[in-house]
């Protein structure tokens, strides 16, 4: 079952989207709002994907064109990890571990529910040329298997004038770290 949007729902998010296009024009040069919009008009399981990203607190807009796959690259631009998605462990089997305390989720079954993906340590590097994310919080990643077979997982965040990448148990969770997610449309 796709989720969709009802048409009152659809018109204030693309306003919110149009608005934060418009004053971020740095992010996404050379592409034109009108047509991201009719590509998002076209693609509802998409728009419910945006709302939700929109209200988790992640402020989404586009941050590029893929010329090769053809589609808007959106992502969470929120000045700091999505306040609606922090104190998450890093996956399913890492919140199954915990024994107690567990967190609600687990970052990467939040963005599954979502319909986003969770963003890598090159597209985390990307994101950060476009503006200073996370510089009081962090960000879970997409973690490479080998350090996810150990049972870590790795995240990131902007300091010092750089972005750096660390890890952690998987299992682990903090009010400060959340994660940012990535759209194509």
């Amino acid at each position: 079952m796709k989720k969709k949007l009802p048409e009152n729902q659809i018109k204030k998010l693309l306003e919110t989207l149009s608005v934060r296009f418009e004053k971020n024009k740095h992010r996404h040069k050379g592409i034109a709002w009108n047509e991201v919009e009719a590509r998002l008009l076209s693609k509802p399981d998409k728009l419910w994907s945006l709302d939700q990203m929109e209200i988790t607190g992640g402020e989404p807009d586009v941050i590029g064109y893929d010329k090769k796959e053809g589609v808007y690259v959106f992502c969470d631009c929120s000045a700091e990890s999505p306040k609606g998605r922090r104190s998450l462990c890093y996956d399913t089997a890492a919140l199954e571990s915990r024994k107690e305390h567990k967190p609600k989720n687990s970052a990467m079954g939040m963005a599954d529910e979502m319909g986003i993906q969770m963003l890598n340590e090159e597209q985390y590097l990307k994101l950060q040329e476009t503006g200073h994310f996370d510089t009081k919080t962090s960000s879970w990643l997409m973690s490479p298997d080998n350090v996810r077979d150990l049972g870590g997982a790795i995240f990131g965040d902007f300091r010092f004038g750089r972005v750096f990448f660390y890890h952690n148990g998987a299992e682990s969770y903090y009010a400060g770290r959340g994660f940012r997610g990535r759209l194509e449309v």
